[in-house]
């Protein structure tokens, strides 16, 4: 069963993501539009934009933070396919499990992102992983979201959502958010409501923009 949900994941994504024209905007005007991602830093975006978010940055060795449920293994194997580099653990149970193992890749120049509202939610409320994670590596956070104009959105706790064929895509990166490497309680805490600003900023964003995919101000990417 699970080589059987492996490839209708993988073909499903394949599929429909090769139709999406999608174009990337930053907050940080420094960046070009379309530069896909900067690294090392410690990203985080809502699980709902999971489908478009592996198909656009397939192929980048991103470093992803995935749970040991049995979930967590078909999704393993499915966005190992399409070249993400899994980190097996945990952002909800006490602490970011795998940390050690994405520290070592964020030294050695990646960039990790975390589903920060999974895996079961609630939604839209970012969890304290990509914070502390951030405090132990030194490297910034930033907030990113993936607009579709054109999706079904399922009948799960997330919202999850999957492109309809042709769809536009947005994707919203937020400023850099540092993390002190001696922050303490209060500090932390400040830097995590800052995140759940910026992830709330950037969905805003995105969905009121993305039908403008293909303007001037919007240019689509390359896959």
């Amino acid at each position: 069963m699970l080589w059987i949900i492996t490839w209708a994941g993988y073909l499903a994504i394949a599929a429909l993501g090769c139709t999406l024209r999608y174009s990337i905007s930053w907050e940080d005007e420094s960046l070009a539009p379309n530069a896909p991602f900067e690294k090392p830093a410690v990203y985080a975006f809502w699980h709902r934009a999971l489908f478009p978010a592996a198909w656009i940055y397939r192929n980048f060795r991103l470093i992803v933070l995935i749970s040991r449920s049995f979930d967590g293994e078909f999704i393993t194997r499915i966005v190992q396919k399409l070249g993400f580099v899994v980190v097996r653990g945990s952002s909800s149970r006490g602490g970011v499990g795998g940390s050690l193992g994405i520290i070592g890749e964020l030294e050695q120049g990646s960039a990790v992102a975390l589903t920060i509202d999974g895996p079961r939610g609630p939604k839209y409320v970012a969890k304290p992983g990509p914070a502390r994670l951030a405090k132990m590596s030194g490297f910034p956070m930033r907030a990113f979201y993936i607009a579709l104009d054109n999706a079904w959105a399922l009948k799960t706790w997330d919202e999850f959502m999957i492109p309809k064929p042709f769809s536009r895509a947005l994707v919203r990166f937020s400023r850099r958010i540092p993390v002190p490497a001696n922050a303490d309680d209060r500090e932390m805490d400040s830097c995590h409501k800052e995140l759940q600003a910026a992830l709330d900023r950037v969905t805003k964003f995105a969905e009121q923009h993305v039908a403008r995919v293909g303007s001037p101000e919007f240019p689509v990417g390359q896959p």
